[in-house]
């Protein structure tokens, strides 16, 4: 791995700048499917992103992009909260992320292996990813030629191609759909057009709502151990033990505070990016002023109104597209969770959990108690929870690899 003092400042902001673009696709991709501008999520990631690094003592190389874990509630909660409303629970799921970090500063991770083991992680994610499906199908079927590109440009990049390329599928789908849409007609360039060269992201200010943070809260589950996970693999990566130094409990609060500070301005919740982890692997450069350059480089990009504007002209079928192939890799990632940790899928236990999970998340029931009410991924979190520490016989938790 390539140490700070062997780059050129130069080459430090060439390689920054390529950084982002591999987080870019993914980074603009969830604001425009919630209907949200995405100028905003390109200045909140980048922000987020130096925040984490200030609480992380500039330790870590990470990039902070929009979460996809939060699509479906993000759409859900606003059409039952308001965008104002939903935006309350978005700084809920940071403050609960905050909070997680203390506890795991206090006890440690066990904590968090008792309360959600793979058994509910797993088939959480899976209901994350299917209960988007049909969503993808419907914006999908506006144009299925462009689609049907734009999905089978994002397949042949993952699979056929090698490199930095093999990193940026959302980015190379999207654009070859939209060169495409180009040609046939497809594309309504008057965004373009009325959008300023220079102005700033279209900030939105939260309205406090009981109802959205009770809805959002339990979806941090998923992210949260993701969270984790990615925590060990950049420091493989890096060589480094981010766990232990700058530790765990920062990390996780560096996050929280990103997407709480995201939500506080009208964007979505940040993340960190695997995508830009195995870009690191890639080039063998480590240094996180790199990553904070990348950050720089969201925040210029999201003055830039042109910008903002091109991305608001891209057809809905060419991200339906890109959606039909995510989505289910968002579904196959809970069933991977469940492989890794070798839960034992012949214990009436772990069937019983699993089964409930997906039938109360995908089948969209709901508990209403007056103006409460509790439905979806936040109440199959919950419900799945409950069963893992009712149930005797608890479930191994997820081995992440050190």
């Amino acid at each position: 791995m390539k140490q700070p003092s062997t780059l050129s400042f130069p080459k430090k902001i060439i390689i920054g700048v390529q950084f982002l673009f591999v987080a870019f696709g993914a980074t603009v991709l969830v604001p425009l499917l919630v209907g949200i501008n995405p100028s905003i999520a390109l200045f909140t990631a980048g922000i987020g992103t130096l925040l984490f690094h200030l609480i992380t003592k500039g330790k870590v190389p990470v990039f902070l992009g929009s979460s996809f874990a939060f699509i479906a509630p993000i759409i859900e909660a606003t059409r039952l909260f308001g965008y104002a409303g939903m935006l309350s629970g978005i700084i809920a799921v940071g403050l609960v992320y905050s909070i997680m970090s203390a506890i795991v500063k206090w006890r440690g991770l066990a904590i968090i292996d008792k309360v959600f083991p793979s058994i509910v992680v797993g088939p959480v994610i899976m209901v994350i990813g299917l209960s988007l499906a049909p969503v993808g199908v419907d914006m999908a079927k506006e144009n299925w030629l462009l689609a049907l590109i734009s999905l089978a440009t994002a397949i042949i990049i993952v699979v056929f191609t090698k490199g930095m390329i093999k990193l940026i599928p959302i980015f190379m789908g999207i654009l070859t759909g939209y060169i495409v849409a180009v040609v046939i007609g497809e594309v309504d360039f008057t965004p373009i057009q009325e959008a300023a060269w220079l102005s700033l992201p279209d900030f939105q200010i939260p309205h406090f709502s009981w109802g959205a943070i009770i809805y959002m809260i339990p979806v941090a589950i998923a992210p949260l151990i993701e969270h984790i996970g990615d925590m060990y693999a950049v420091g493989a990566v890096a060589d480094k033990n981010f766990v232990k130094e700058p530790g765990l409990h920062r990390t996780m609060l560096g996050d929280g505070l990103a997407t709480a500070l995201a939500g506080s301005m009208g964007s979505v919740p940040n993340t960190t990016y695997s995508e830009v982890t195995g870009a690191i692997s890639l080039t063998k450069v480590a240094d996180p002023f790199v990553l904070r350059i990348s950050a720089i480089t969201a925040i210029l990009f999201s003055v830039l109104g042109k910008i903002s504007g091109f991305l608001e002209s891209i057809p809905g079928a060419v991200l339906g597209g890109i959606m039909l192939l995510l989505f289910g890799t968002i579904a196959s990632v809970g069933i991977k969770t469940l492989i890794d940790s070798k839960t034992n899928l012949n214990k009436t236990r772990n069937q019983v959990i699993i089964s409930v999970i997906l039938t109360v998340g995908v089948g969209g029931a709901i508990i209403q108690f007056g103006n409460f009410s509790l439905a979806g991924i936040g109440l199959s979190a919950v419900t799945g929870v409950i069963l893992n520490l009712i149930l005797p016989d608890k479930s191994k938790p997820i081995k992440i690899k050190k």
